[in-house]
Formats: structure tokens, C-alpha cells, sequence
């Protein structure tokens, strides 16, 4: 396919998805299911125009003085990739598949700085009290840098291979060490039509030398501090992503429970676990199997349902669904998580809180909850860890030590929040 049947490709996806309010992934795959003839690389620039589109919707649609399909992809072709107007209608001349071009104008006479703030940061307008209340001076990079394209983040499986082989394995594919996390490797975004290399299909996946994990879930999963013959549990474990780093660094010593009420969400971990190596490793779907479990586990892990807000890179779609409806349904959830999990912890032991979120609601402000419910357990400092495990690097956003919160402008990683409470011996 050219260029102007990538873009009419993407048109249609983007009108997809909002005439049916569908996932972005679900609507990029029917169209390839439905279009058998796109090649791959064909596929990825296509998907490429939509998550840029989508990325930077409110900015594109100010600039272009139209909020409209066609308008959102040329936008992205003349703001991000590279084309200027009179490159761009000459690589569409003589295509009979190119979208007839939008007025242009304002690319060249609005200028972006008068906009309004949160158009600026391409974030919906009512966040901006949460993310100024969680960023204070700096949310308009934060939101900013929330609208760039994410790495691919991989973690080397120690109990296989060490990071330096994982990264000589994908040297071709640009490969490098992560800033922060101890066995991190980072593969870079790419611009304009570049695809990401799929390295599932890679011998050394195969193997279980390494797994596809964003740098931010590495951090909070070594923040855990889980120890050689402890007992953990994952208690909303999902695919087992920090499952399995909490495993290797444990080096098959003691046992991590891993239980999410989502059988669906869970299913894949049996096979990440067989691959990898894990041998001390339970699997629970079912919540009365962790009846013995009360009061007796060192660690307990909650990766709390969550917005996603700090995944926007990912799944720029759900950043123009969020409602406040989604955010009290996932309080409640995330209220309902803690205080489940909160039983199974020992006296002296540590409750983990983690979300994929960067907004206050659900993060400082639910831990200030908690405790005040909860004067057994207390939220403990956790910076001295982080300086522990990683030096020097930038540090993340913290008001006074005990909550962290990673970001792509100050860590460079997907959001997350980790806080670490221990219950009163």
C-alpha cells in the first residue's frame, strides 16, 4: 500500500472507533482481518496514524481548526512524521487512494501556546485540578510527555539469562539497557511508519530469557523487596507480570501466590510461568483457596484495578473514555482490593499497593483512606529503597517519601503509583 492507502485506512479505523466506542486494538484488528491484502508493514503504519492520532487528538484538532478524521490523520503526517504541506502533496499526487487534503491554514497561522491548558497537553479538560494536584507546576510536561509514543520495555528472566545476553541476543533490533531498572532492556518507539520488532517470535522469548514488561512495572515489582523464602502474594496478579519479576528475584525460593478473581485475565500466566522457569509459583482463581492464608504472608502485592491513566502512551483510546463515573467505580474497587488483601498480611508484615494510575484520587488519597480505616497498618518511606536499588537516578515524584510516582517526563517509564504500608507487629 502507499502512503495515501495507509491513510484512508486510518480514517476509517479512527471513524470505527468512535461510531462504536471500541477498543483501538479490536478495531485495528478487524480491519485486518477484513483486509487480508495489507501486508505487515502495511498494518503498522496504520496503526501508527491511529495512535498518534489519538495521542495528541485535542493539539491536532486546535491546529487543524477541525476535529475531524481526516483532518487528525494529515495532522499527524505534518506534525509528527516528518512531511511538510508541499512534501506531503507530492508523495499523495498521483495516489488515487490519498484523502482529498483539509484546510491547512491553521497549521500555519494558530499557534498552540494560545490554547487552552489542557488542549496543550492533550488531556481531558476536567483532570486538569487532579493533575495539577498531583504535579503541581510541572502536570502540563507531565501530560505532555503522556502523549509521546512508549518504548518497548522487555526484562531479562535472571533465572535464565543475565541482561547483558538478553541484550547481545536483540542487538539488531536496538536493544539496549534501561536507565533505572536493574534488568530492564529498552528497544526505542520508532517514528513515522517504523514497526516495533515482534520479539515473541525471537529463539531467545522461546527460551524464557526474557519477558515483555514495561520499565515501570520492573520498578515497582523491585520496590517489593521481595526476599529469598518468603511468602508473597499477588493478589491482583492479572497475567502475572510482577509475578513473575517477584519470582526470579526470589530465585525459586519460598513461594508467590498468585490470584486474580479474573480467570480470563489470569489465563495467560500458566505458560509465561512455564517458560520462564518458575517453580515457586501457586495459581489461584478462586478466593477460599487463600483461607489459610490469613495472617501468615510476609508481602501481599495489590496491583489495584485502576483508570490507566499512566498507560495513556498505550492505549490512547481510554484517555477520551474516562468518566467520572469510571474513576468512583474504580475508588470503590480499589477500596474493596486493599482491605480483602489487608487479612492475609502477618503482624510486622508489608501491604504493597500499586496502580498503573497517576491521578491522586486513586493513589495518595486512597492510601490517606485506607490508614485512617486501617490504624494498624501505616505507610513507611520508601525513597531510601529506591536508593538503594537504583543510585543516582531520577528519583520520582514523591510530596513526602512514602508514595512514588513514576512517569514518563520524570522517569521514563508508563505512570505508576507504589506505596508500601506494614502492619503494626
Amino acid at each position: 500500500m502507499r502512503l495515501g492507502g495507509r491513510m484512508a485506512a486510518a480514517i476509517e479505523v479512527l471513524a470505527d472507533i468512535e461510531a462504536r466506542k471500541r477498543p483501538v486494538a479490536d478495531a485495528l484488528k478487524d480491519w485486518g482481518l477484513a483486509h487480508r491484502f495489507a501486508g505487515s508493514g502495511d498494518r503498522s503504519a496504520i496503526g501508527n496514524l491511529v495512535y498518534d492520532a489519538l495521542r495528541m487528538r485535542l493539539s491536532h484538532a486546535y491546529l487543524m481548526q477541525d476535529d475531524g478524521e481526516v483532518a487528525l490523520v494529515y495532522a499527524v503526517l505534518l506534525r509528527q512524521w516528518g512531511f511538510t504541506p508541499d512534501s506531503l502533496a507530492a508523495e499523495l499526487a498521483d495516489d488515487r487512494f490519498a484523502p482529498a487534503a483539509p484546510d491547512l491554514s491553521g497549521l500555519a497561522t494558530r499557534n498552540l501556546a494560545e490554547a487552552e491548558p489542557h488542549v496543550q497537553g492533550d488531556v481531558p479538560d476536567w483532570l486538569v485540578p487532579s493533575f495539577q494536584a498531583a504535579f503541581g507546576d510541572e502536570w502540563l510536561a507531565e501530560a505532555r510527555a503522556m502523549a509521546e509514543r512508549p518504548t518497548l520495555d522487555l526484562r531479562a528472566n535472571t533465572l535464565k539469562a543475565s541482561r547483558d545476553k538478553v541484550v547481545k541476543a536483540l542487538e539488531r533490533a536496538g536493544a539496549t539497557p534501561t536507565r533505572i531498572a536493574r534488568h530492564g532492556i529498552r528497544i526505542p518507539a520508532g517514528d513515522g511508519a517504523a514497526r516495533l520488532p515482534n520479539v515473541t517470535a525471537e529463539l531467545s522469548f522461546q527460551k524464557g530469557w526474557f519477558e515483555v514488561q514495561d520499565e515501570g512495572s520492573q520498578i515497582v515489582a523491585d520496590l517489593v523487596l521481595p526476599q529469598e523464602g518468603q511468602q508473597v502474594l499477588d493478589y491482583c496478579a492479572g497475567g502475572g507480570g510482577k509475578t513473575l519479576a517477584l519470582a526470579a528475584a526470589m530465585n525459586n525460593k519460598g513461594q508467590v501466590h498468585a490470584y486474580d478473581a479474573d480467570r480470563k485475565r489470569l489465563a495467560p500466566i500458566i505458560e509465561r510461568l512455564r517458560r520462564a522457569g518458575t517453580r515457586n509459583v501457586q495459581v489461584h482463581d478462586d478466593v477460599r483457596d487463600l483461607k489459610a492464608l490469613e495472617g501468615r504472608l510476609d508481602t501481599v502485592l495489590v496491583d489495584a484495578p485502576c483508570t490507566g491513566t499512566g498507560t495513556w502512551r498505550r492505549r490512547p483510546d481510554t484517555k477520551w473514555k474516562l468518566t467520572p463515573r469510571n474513576i468512583e467505580e474504580r475508588l470503590e474497587q480499589q477500596r474493596d482490593a486493599l482491605t480483602s488483601a489487608a487479612a492475609y498480611v502477618r503482624p510486622g508484615g508489608t501491604l504493597v499497593y500499586v496502580t498503573c494510575s497517576v491521578l491522586p484520587e486513586e493513589n495518595d488519597r486512597q492510601i490517606a483512606r485506607f490508614t485512617a480505616e486501617h490504624p494498624e497498618f501505616s505507610a513507611i518511606a520508601s525513597l531510601p529503597a529506591w536508593d538503594n536499588l537504583f543510585g543516582a537516578a531520577q528519583k520520582p515524584h514523591s510530596a513526602d517519601g512514602t508514595g512514588l510516582t513514576l512517569t514518563p517526563a520524570r522517569t521514563g517509564t508508563d505512570g505508576f503509583f507504589f506505596c508500601r504500608l506494614q502492619r503494626r507487629a
